[in-house]
């Protein structure tokens, strides 16, 4: 990171800043505004009266906790493993681990459909959990891998030298040390489970089990397509990630940047 300290510097710097953001702003302004076209605020009262919006909104609610929960544990634990314990051919495992960075979600469809199905997994929770997990956990091990890299190895060290083994040294310094890059992680998984559309629509058939981002198809129908609905369930749906960013905000900026390669 550097420091702008002339005056000068600080304005050409937040004009660049807000000439690089613009691109990204106008959409969001562009569907709140359609959001509120047409009725108004009679949009937002129409989706939160879509029957089982509250089950919808409760069913992300519990895949998204649970995707976190999976990535956050798996991530941590790899992610020391790479970075500080001696491991036979751990560079091989954390790039073919990076090589599934490489796989669109698309392309999983089908033999995620035979799984599940074989599994009895199909209609349940897990059928979405586990694949979104799966995808997550490589570029939150890329990231979380390069902070716990910058921690001295002397911490380590010493905490042998007391007689702590390697669990001890993960869960007394890892995990109180890693919060930053751990609130980066939480963020990403975050809106990557919460957004999600294909993996909801594919594998939950039940309706008590779909998700707040299936909501809009009550709205598309083959006679009908009211945007502005569309558009105001879109914001809705917006705001638990605006809120969970808002509130992690100073240790996500801090672990983003810690974590990114140098």
């Amino acid at each position: 990171m550097f420091e702008v300290r002339t005056r000068i510097g600080r304005v050409v710097l937040q004009v660049v800043a807000t000439i690089l953001i613009l691109p990204y702003l106008f959409p969001l302004i562009v569907m709140v505004k359609g959001a509120f076209a047409g009725e108004g605020a009679k949009n937002f009262s129409a989706v939160l009266r879509v029957p089982g919006f509250g089950r919808f909104f409760l069913n992300s609610i519990i895949i998204s906790v649970a995707v976190i929960a999976l990535v956050y544990v798996v991530t941590m634990m790899a992610a020391f493993g790479f970075a500080k314990l001696h491991i036979r051919a751990r560079e091989v495992y954390f790039w073919l681990l990076l090589a599934c960075l490489t796989l669109p979600e698309v392309v999983l469809l089908a033999p995620l459909f035979v799984t599940d199905f074989k599994l009895g997994l199909y209609d349940t929770y897990w059928a979405v959990i586990l694949p979104l997990a799966a995808l997550q956990v490589p570029f939150a091990v890329l990231l979380t891998r390069n902070f716990i890299n910058g921690l001295p190895n002397e911490l380590f060290e010493a905490a042998r030298v007391d007689g702590a083994n390697s669990w001890r040294g993960f869960r007394y310094l890892v995990i109180p040390l890693t919060r930053p890059i751990a609130a980066a992680v939480v963020i990403f998984t975050l809106v990557a489970a919460w957004n999600d559309y294909l993996m909801p629509l594919v594998f939950l058939q039940s309706p008590q089990l779909q998700t707040i981002t299936l909501v809009p198809q009550f709205f598309v129908g083959e006679f009908s397509n009211d945007q502005t609905k569309i558009l105001a369930s879109a914001v809705i749906t917006a705001i638990p990630e605006i809120v969970a960013y808002l509130s992690l905000q100073r240790l996500f900026e801090r672990g983003l940047a810690a974590g990114s390669i140098k």
